[in-house]
């Protein structure tokens, strides 16, 4: 079997994890469920063993195309989830995040997204292998953080129109949300700090910098700043709430908006 097939059983995987949502929706995000952590669980070893097997067939980092490279944001979701979801009152978290890493992995598999491959590159540095790791997971936390962002905008919606039985029956309490989306965004940003020292490590360790890596690195530098932004008006401003929870979404929906994007310009991110 080759990577592509454990990532389809993967992908299986969090098809009956998202089918299983609707079982949650019925009994309430409140409850510590362990049958849909489990599924993830699940899918995220077989989808594992077909990110080290693709690695180890290509001696790095498997960031290489669209196919890998969405394999591995998918990855990083269901590692970060998996992680906090060992923390019974965020595993609630798994219900939300289940759509999502089905939606991707299924569109991780469309064939013109993995073209094949010729000679099998070089291992090139272990330091650009480390960055992008780094890098992917913070995505993962920072995906996380977004969908309890998105919670938090609905449950305080049902607040504010006293739909009391939704929220009683359905949704987390926004005191749960909040602080879910607060300890994602820091484990992201500590997680995305990391990648970036990284990176810039490797930068002055002789990695030739081509024109367009300014414009990949000005991203960078950008998307960390907010991220600091967000965090310093949740803990030293003390503005949490609505605000915080939008600008955790809409920092996330800019990542996705320009990932892609950026890194047209820089060759060390296509290649």
């Amino acid at each position: 079997m080759t990577d592509r097939h454990y990532f389809l059983l993967a992908v299986v995987l969090y098809a009956f994890s998202t089918i299983y949502l609707v079982f949650l929706w019925r009994k309430g995000f409140r409850q510590d469920n362990r049958v849909n952590y489990f599924l993830l669980l699940a899918g995220g070893i077989l989808h594992t063993y077909a990110m080290f097997k693709r690695g180890f067939d290509l001696q790095h980092c498997p960031v290489n195309n669209l196919y890998e490279a969405i394999t591995f944001v998918t990855w990083t979701i269901v590692a970060v989830y998996l992680l906090v979801g060992s923390w019974s009152r965020l595993r609630f978290l798994g219900a939300f995040a289940s759509p999502v890493i089905l939606v991707m992995g299924v569109f991780a598999l469309m064939p013109a997204l993995d073209p094949p491959r010729g000679a099998h590159p070089e291992f090139k540095n272990g330091l650009l292998s480390l960055h992008a790791a780094l890098g992917l997971l913070s995505y993962g936390a920072f995906a996380l953080a977004s969908i309890a962002g998105l919670m938090y905008v609905s449950q305080e919606h049902n607040l504010k129109f006293d739909k009391m039985r939704a929220i009683f029956s359905m949704m987390p309490s926004i005191q749960r949300l909040e602080l879910a989306m607060s300890r994602l965004l820091l484990a992201g940003f500590v997680l995305y700090t990391c990648g970036l020292a990284v990176g810039f490590l490797d930068l002055a360790h002789g990695s030739t910098v081509y024109r367009g890596e300014f414009v990949k690195i000005c991203w960078s530098i950008m998307v960390w700043i907010i991220y600091l932004g967000l965090l310093v008006m949740r803990w030293k401003l003390e503005k949490g709430g609505r605000k915080f929870a939008l600008g955790t979404i809409f920092t996330f929906i800019f990542v996705l908006l320009t990932f892609w994007g950026v890194n047209q310009f820089s060759p060390l991110h296509t290649q």
